[in-house]
């Protein structure tokens, strides 16, 4: 098999393990698409020995605060975190769950005090797979697609 050839970036954070096809989520909800100056790389669709097929996404000259690594943990809970400093991968690590997810995702019910009140949407993590989530406030059960369009 041929080997891939993705370019490498100086400094910045290399995201691996992101189902196929979800590259876009994680782009919008880092909010990827005004440019910083440093370059945005992706690969799509790329094969896997873990997930059959995955997505990558690279940004150079940017780290992720822990709120993002939660969010793409969403989107893609076997995702892998590079931390790159000179060219050389420094800190890796898995996304996980964590147990209670608070100001990240919105209740998609309309009648929720978290849509009404200044309070911070909260959630609560029933099972992780399938990932299923429980609002605080309304106790609304939120999974899958819904999960993705409230982020």
């Amino acid at each position: 098999m041929p080997e891939l050839k993705i370019e490498v970036i100086p400094e910045g954070t290399v995201i691996d393990h992101i189902p196929a096809g979800k590259w876009p989520k994680v782009v919008e909800i880092l909010r990827l698409t005004k440019p910083n100056g440093g370059t945005l790389l992706i690969a799509s669709n790329v094969p896997s020995k873990k997930l059959g097929r995955k997505d990558i996404v690279k940004v150079e000259g940017r780290y992720l605060s822990e709120e993002e690594v939660n969010k793409i943990a969403l989107i893609a809970p076997n995702a892998t975190v590079n931390i790159v400093k000179d060219y050389k991968i420094v800190e890796k690590f898995k996304v996980e769950i964590p147990d209670e997810i608070v100001g990240i995702l919105t209740c998609p019910n309309p009648n929720c005090v978290s849509n009404h009140e200044h309070v911070l949407p909260k959630f609560h993590v029933e099972s992780r797979e399938p990932l299923k989530l429980r609002c605080h406030y309304c106790e609304r059960t939120v999974e899958g697609d819904e999960i993705l369009g409230n982020l």
